[in-house]
């Protein structure tokens, strides 16, 4: 099912054994737009300590109950690694993260999550060795802080100007993530103050080319005037993959769900 990322910000995470949290931001891989990490706020419990929570452990995300079940205990991740979350979560940290709860790397593999589309794993079966990073898939930003750094806030990445094919839209209001793959999937853009009468659309990640990390902008090779007329985006209304299929065929594009590879 496709959600808001707004959707899941308050959630709280609900362990085996009680509360964990409230999610306060989420992590994305800027290779793949794959959400990695939930950014947990711990308050009272664990002294106002922030964690993160890998989709990996997620069995049941519910949004309009407001509450993530995870196959985790609290004491699980009282114990886990910390983080900053002032500064970037380098992919050592990642590593060491992954190593801890057992988790295999998504990165390495032809697919979302490795060798997988989705964020399962048999717990039982040994987890290889992360090894180097390898670059599996184009890369889609203009530049880079740290080369080992690949995780982008949705908080930080909201507000970012769209860049079309002749000149600046909109600006980036919210995400639409897939709650299966835990894969970013659109980007809500607020063309309000673009131009008249303007509205939300939806761009999809497969046509965003480059991301410019220093400009705070998302490019895409598409015009004003074609985005102007796209179908309507309602947020009251869940999105049906007869409107994905209805905004795809607008734009003469194939949908991520009919790609061959698995994404």
């Amino acid at each position: 099912m496709l959600r808001s990322v707004r959707s899941l910000h308050g959630c709280v995470i609900r362990a085996f054994d009680g509360d964990i949290g409230s999610v306060n931001q989420v992590y994305f891989d800027d290779e793949s737009w794959g959400v990695r990490y939930l950014v947990v706020e711990t308050g009272n419990w664990l002294n106002d300590r922030q964690v993160l929570i890998s989709p990996y452990s997620v069995e049941r995300a519910a949004p309009p109950s407001h509450t993530v079940r995870v196959s985790l205990t609290r004491q699980q991740v009282r114990d886990s690694p910390n983080i900053d979350a002032h500064k970037p979560v380098s992919r050592q940290h990642e590593i060491e993260y992954l190593r801890y709860y057992s988790y295999p790397t998504y990165w390495g593999g032809p697919n979302l999550w490795g060798m997988g589309a989705y964020p399962a794993f048999d717990p039982g079966e040994a987890v290889p060795d992360a090894g180097p990073e390898l670059p599996i898939r184009p890369i889609m930003h203009a530049s880079r802080a740290r080369a080992d750094v690949h995780l982008r806030s949705t908080d930080a990445v909201k507000g970012y100007h769209l860049e079309t094919a002749d000149g600046s839209l909109g600006h980036v209001s919210d995400f639409i993530y897939d709650d299966e793959a835990w894969a970013i999937r659109y980007l809500i853009v607020d063309t309000h103050n673009w131009w008249p009468g303007g509205k939300e659309v939806l761009i999809a990640t497969d046509w965003i080319h480059t991301v410019d990390w220093f400009a705070s902008t998302v490019s895409t090779s598409l015009t004003r005037e074609v985005i102007q007329h796209s179908p309507l985006y309602d947020k009251s209304v869940p999105i049906h993959r007869s409107y994905e299929v209805a905004l795809h065929q607008f734009y003469g594009k194939h949908g991520y769900w009919s790609n061959a590879r698995i994404r």
